[in-house]
Order: C-alpha cells, then sequence, then structure tokens
C-alpha cells in the first residue's frame, strides 16, 4: 500500500478523510460508555459509584496501552515518510512485543491491588464489593485490550483509518447489545448485573481484535512484522518509550486527578464522588470525538515531518483545531442548555440532579479553551516531542487543577472543584500553545 497520498493530498481532504472515521468511532464508544453507565445506573447508585471508583485503575489500563500505542502509531508513520522501510518493520515487532508483556504486567498489578484502592475512597461494603465483582472481571482481559490497541495504532499509522473504524465499530455495537442481556438477564442470558457489564466489556474488545487479525490476514499491512531472528535493538526501545512514556502519563493523568478530586470531594458526600464520574462519562461525548481527529491526524504530522513538509504540518495542525473548537462550542451549549436533562440520564436522586447540573454549567467555561490543548498534545506527539506534550497535560490536569480545587473548596466549598476546571483549562491554553509554536520553531 502506498502511503505517499499523507504529503500529496490536499490538506483539507486529508484531514477530513483520516479523521471522520475514528470520530465516528469515538462517538460510538462515547455511545457505549454513557450506555454502560445507564445500563450500571438502572442497578443501584451504588453501583455507579463502584463503577466511579475502578475508573482511576481502568484507565490506567488504558492509559498505558494506548500511551505506547502512540509510541508505535508515531515512529512507524515518520519511518514510512522517511522511506526507512526496515525500521518501520522493527518498530511494529517490538511494539507487539512490548504491548504482550505490558498486558501480562497490568493484569497481575490490576487484580492484585483493586482491593485496596476501592478501600482508600468507601466503606460502604456494597460498594467495595460491586468494584470488585466489575474490576476481576474487566482486569482479567488486559492483555486482550493491550494487543487490540497495538493493532488500532498499526492500522491507523499506515493510513487504513476505516478499518479501524469497522473494528471499533463491532467492538462497542456488540458491548451495547451485550450489556443489557448480561446484567438483567434477558431471555437465556444469565442475570450477571455489575458483572455482566465487565464481561460486555471484555467481550466487546475480543471482537474488536479478532476483526483486526481477520483484515490483517485478508488484507496484509505494509509492515513485515517478523520474528525470525528477532534481535533487540536498544535504539528502538528507546524511540518507542520516549514518545509512549509520554503519551501514556497524558492519559493517566486524567485518573490521578480523579483520584485527588475523589478524596477532596469525599469530604463533602459520596454524592459528589458520583456527580464527577457521571461528568467523565458525559464528557466522553466531546472529547472522543476530539481524540479521534487526533487519532486521524498523529500519523499525518509524523508522516509528513518524516518527509520534511513543515508546511503541511502547520496546516494540519491549524484545520484540526477549528474541527475541534466546533465540538468543544457544542459541548458548551449542550451544558448550559440541558444540564438537568444529562445528568438525569444516570439518577433520579433531585439532590444528585441538583449538584449536577451546577457542575455541568461551571466546568462547561472551559471547554473551548480546552481545544487548543488537546490539538497540541496531538501535534505534538506526531512530531515526536512527548515531553512539552506531557507538560501540557501535567499543567492541565494536575499541577493547576488539583491545587486550584483544593484552595478553592476551603472558600466556597465542593463546588470550588467544578470552578478549578475551567481555571485550568483556560490557563493550560496558553501554555500549550507557547510549546507548540517553540518545538515547531526548533
Amino acid at each position: 500500500m502506498d502511503q505517499t497520498f499523507m504529503k500529496e493530498k490536499p490538506v483539507l481532504k486529508l484531514v477530513i478523510s483520516m479523521a471522520l472515521p475514528m470520530v465516528v468511532s469515538m462517538l460510538v464508544n462515547s455511545l457505549y460508555n454513557i450506555v454502560d453507565s445507564y445500563f450500571v445506573a438502572k442497578i443501584s447508585e451504588n453501583a455507579m459509584t463502584a463503577l466511579s471508583l475502578v475508573f482511576p485503575m481502568q484507565n490506567l489500563v488504558n492509559a498505558i496501552a494506548i500511551g505506547f500505542g502512540v509510541g508505535i502509531n508515531a515512529v512507524i508513520a515518520y519511518f514510512l515518510g522517511a522511506k526507512e522501510q526496515e525500521n518501520a518493520n522493527q518498530a511494529a515487532a517490538h511494539g507487539f512485543l512490548y504491548s504482550v508483556l505490558h498486558g501480562i504486567i497490568l493484569t497481575v498489578f490490576c487484580i492484585l491491588f483493586i482491593p485496596v484502592f476501592l478501600k482508600l475512597f468507601t466503606g460502604d461494603a456494597d460498594v467495595i464489593r460491586m468494584g470488585l465483582q466489575y474490576s476481576y472481571i474487566v482486569f482479567a482481559f488486559s492483555i486482550i485490550l493491550c494487543i487490540e490497541l497495538y493493532y488500532e495504532k498499526v492500522f491507523q499509522a499506515v493510513g487504513r483509518m476505516t478499518i479501524s473504524m469497522i473494528s471499533l465499530l463491532l467492538g462497542c455495537i456488540t458491548n451495547i447489545i451485550l450489556d443489557p442481556l448480561l446484567i438483567f438477564g434477558i431471555g437465556f442470558f444469565p442475570r450477571m448485573g455489575i458483572r455482566g457489564a465487565a464481561l460486555a466489556t471484555g467481550i466487546g474488545q475480543v471482537v474488536c481484535l479478532v476483526m483486526y487479525l481477520i483484515i490483517a490476514r485478508i488484507r496484509p499491512l505494509p509492515l513485515k512484522v517478523s520474528f525470525r531472528g528477532f534481535h533487540f535493538n536498544g535504539g528502538m526501545t528507546k524511540r518507542l518509550y520516549t514518545i509512549g512514556i509520554p503519551a501514556s502519563l497524558n492519559l493517566l493523568l486524567p485518573s490521578l486527578m480523579i483520584t485527588a478530586l475523589n478524596a477532596i470531594l469525599a469530604a463533602f458526600s459520596q454524592t459528589y464522588i458520583l456527580v464527577l464520574g457521571v461528568y467523565y462519562k458525559l464528557q466522553t461525548f466531546l472529547y472522543l470525538p476530539a481524540n479521534g481527529i487526533i487519532q486521524g491526524i498523529r500519523p499525518l504530522v509524523g508522516y509528513n515531518y518524516g518527509a520534511k513538509e513543515m508546511k503541511r504540518v502547520k496546516s494540519i495542525y491549524s484545520i484540526s483545531l477549528l474541527f475541534v473548537l466546533m465540538i468543544m462550542a457544542l459541548g458548551t451549549v449542550l451544558c448550559m442548555a440541558l444540564p438537568a436533562q444529562l445528568i438525569g440520564l444516570f439518577t433520579t436522586q433531585k439532590e444528585t440532579i441538583q449538584i449536577g447540573v451546577t457542575a455541568l454549567r461551571i466546568i462547561g467555561i472551559g471547554f473551548i479553551a480546552s481545544s487548543v490543548s488537546v490539538v497540541s498534545c496531538g501535534a505534538l506527539e506526531g512530531l515526536g516531542k512527548g515531553t512539552p506534550s506531557l507538560w501540557i497535560s501535567l499543567f492541565r490536569y494536575f499541577l493547576i487543577l488539583i491545587p486550584v480545587a483544593f484552595l478553592l473548596t476551603r472558600i466556597i466549598g465542593a463546588n470550588g472543584v467544578w470552578h478549578g476546571f475551567w481555571i485550568a483549562e483556560i490557563s493550560t491554553a496558553v501554555i500549550a500553545w507557547f510549546l507548540y509554536k517553540r518545538s515547531v520553531a526548533k
């Protein structure tokens, strides 16, 4: 397959053709997140709270798998753009082995550590019980998830976004269909409760991986991933992790942020923790489609950087920023106009809805500004600049948000956490713009 279209096709058409399949995939993924939480919330508020508390650990697995996949994606795209086929093949082979290793380590770690983790944030025996039921099943699929995401990033690196979209859609749709069947025991399916939600997630990941394997067999990738005579390449390993580690930390920071915010909100009531968890489910409708655009442009940035087409790199950044701004503007309007309806998808408790309405309207102030941070991080990763990308995320999720949220809760109460979000987004947007411009200038 010829990848030269990445540096020859008009930039606007190129960005749309690469990003649109991933945006569609991410929208369906967002729908899965909402549907999954919707059905879990039908079990009880405790079940939804359990899901919220498990989320940081679940995101740890996703962060490492996706983050390292970003490293694989960027390195392969760069070498293909530079016409270094053998190096691209080596990057793919090393990436596969490390992905499997990550899956094994994460499975063992998460299953062993989750009981201690849950007890850090709640003493409610029912919440802990349901959290463990969900966790033991969902973390057992960590190896499958790591291999699935490896293939996702490889397919994206060579420009085959439609294949990635089809595979993700099949996995998400499978999950959505199985959720009510396994949770509530519809028809001949067993009634599994929250364990059914976890099993549906795992089966969806298996379906997605099988689809990638079938397509790779029928229509082989333009990469030779062979382990015959395989030799460890320290330089290649360093290159993959130089991008992969900062990208993983970028994705891991939201988990650390939620963990820290849960600890702050726990001093007020468990309802605030629930609202934070619901917000994070809802915001996937914005940030996952935005991430779809980033997934689309990342290999374009890497390929054109490798081909020394920096003018196209700058155009790709500008166009993708415009698209993400449009998504975030829509999100702002929805959170301002329909907050009660959005929160009401997950609870019927008036107090919870009231707190959620306030949270969405305050947090929504920072959505548009966050566009700059989201696009800058993605473009920097495509350029192989993992460290400045990591700094953006550190400011956005931790260095500004957590101290501001903590201080404001001492002044205005729990709502201080919600105000911390928009203050962090606006401040980080300025920093992100500066770091991106400086990196491109170099």
